[in-house]
């Protein structure tokens, strides 16, 4: 058994690797902001060390660090770190102890996509500041591990989906997308409805977090947390169109009208998804890690769309697919 130290215990992944933990044995202690609960209920939580930190403020402090290290872990699975100095304060506090550390990036951190599927050695393009981020942790906790340092396995999931709002199949959170799709309304796609985006289900990233703590092999690589395949805006909207059975009404329309239809941000975010064209391989974490995603991306975007019905988000009954 070990002990497990998870900084962003109830958050979307993990919901579900902390109860997993648990289930293999680990002695987990997990880190939250506040007393919210986990987006899944599990009967794992109460056997669970819980601690309430402000991670924020405490890095500005300069005392994060050294309270993760007090805790004294064989592993930290970092499910919230954004800048390159977070990271940094944090390895070099655990320098002493050297447990393995976990870090949770993204697939932002390729920008746009030049041969696909992608694969974690293509060069970092990343663009804005959340990716470029993630591209500066990567590369500091590379090199610690390369220096004999804190030793460090970095998971790159893709769009993260579960029992909340999800990237739709117009590749923004637009919540009407999924009743369009439901009530054969129109539905306006860009680019000729061919943008590539990747989902997974939390649950399948919790379980590449799990493997990645019991394999050597992966100390110093990065992975790519995917579903199998990547899936276009069109086709996603057929597979959603398909739960109500219809054929889904897809209006390809250019940019300016894109904008014009759904509004300046959600155009925005669509953008942001799609101008990477991201299709990324899973071969590495398969062979490595033994990954084997659960979900498909539909799969894991049926079990978002009947939360948001069951909730009262989208005027849908969550019985009816």
């Amino acid at each position: 058994m070990s002990r497990v130290v998870v900084i962003g215990a109830t958050g979307h992944v993990g919901s579900y690797l902390v109860p997993r933990l648990v289930r293999a044995g680990h002695e987990v202690v997990a880190l939250t902001r506040g007393q919210r609960d986990p987006y899944v209920a599990a009967a794992e939580w109460p056997s669970v060390e819980r601690v309430t930190v402000d991670r924020e403020r405490e890095d500005a402090a300069g005392v994060f660090g050294e309270r993760i290290a007090a805790l004294a872990a064989d592993a930290v699975v970092d499910m919230l770190c954004f800048t390159p100095e977070s990271a940094r304060q944090l390895v070099e506090a655990l320098r002493a102890t050297r447990p393995l550390l976990l870090h949770c990036g993204t697939i932002w951190v390729h920008g746009p996509a030049a041969r696909v599927p992608v694969t974690e050695d293509e060069p970092r393009t990343a663009f804005g500041e959340y990716g470029a981020g993630k591209v500066a942790i990567e590369s500091l906790l590379h090199r610690e591990t390369l220096g004999g340092g804190v030793p460090s396995v970095v998971l790159h999931p893709g769009h993260i989906t579960g029992p909340w709002p999800s990237i739709t199949p117009a590749g923004n959170v637009d919540l009407d997308v999924w009743r369009r799709l439901a009530s054969g309304e129109p539905l306006a796609l860009p680019d000729l409805g061919l943008g590539v985006l990747h989902h997974v289900h939390a649950d399948d990233v919790a379980q590449a977090f799990e493997l990645a703590l019991g394999r050597p092999a992966a100390i110093g690589s990065s992975f790519h947390v995917v579903a199998e395949q990547a899936m276009t805006l069109r086709g996603l909207a057929e597979g959603v169109a398909g739960w109500f059975g219809r054929k889904p009404m897809i209006e390809l329309v250019d940019w300016a009208e894109f904008e014009r239809r759904v509004g300046a941000e959600h155009a925005r975010i669509t953008l942001d998804h799609v101008g990477r064209g991201v299709a990324a391989s899973i071969d590495r974490a398969r062979e490595i890690l033994g990954y084997r995603p659960r979900y498909t991306s539909l799969q894991a975007l049926h079990e978002s769309v009947r939360w948001l019905a069951a909730n009262g988000h989208v005027e849908l009954d969550a019985d009816s697919f």
